[in-house]
């Protein structure tokens, strides 16, 4: 079964920098797509970067320049490095798996989320 844990959230003052990490359990051999997204208060999820098959990468326009998504295959881990952040940046931060090579070499398709992370930006 495939499991996915955040970290790396917390208070950061505006201007700040955080690193989130999703780290993916199971009989994963390397994650292929998977995307951060986030919540904030009153508002609707919405998606912030992902990556993408092939190594390519997807951003929310309100991030971009800002937040880079990266992947370590040694970790099955995929972080998001989020720099200058914003008072509208704070939200629940959560990771979405929905493909992976697993060990036999199989290419699998799958919707799991994280439990989330919170971010907070404020002086």
């Amino acid at each position: 079964q495939v499991q996915l844990v955040e970290s790396g959230g917390g208070l950061v003052q505006p201007g700040g920098s955080l690193r989130l990490s999703c780290a993916a359990s199971g009989s994963i051999l390397s994650i292929n797509t998977m995307g951060w997204y986030r919540q904030a208060p009153g508002k609707e999820r919405e998606l912030v970067a992902r990556h993408l098959g092939g190594g390519n990468t997807f951003y929310a326009d309100s991030v971009k320049g800002r937040f880079t998504i990266s992947r370590d295959n040694a970790k099955n881990t995929v972080n998001l490095q989020t720099n200058n952040l914003e008072p509208e940046d704070t939200a629940v931060y959560y990771c979405r798996l929905t493909s992976f090579t697993d060990t036999t070499y199989n290419l699998r398709y799958l919707d799991v989320w994280g439990q989330g992370t919170l971010v907070t930006v404020s002086s």
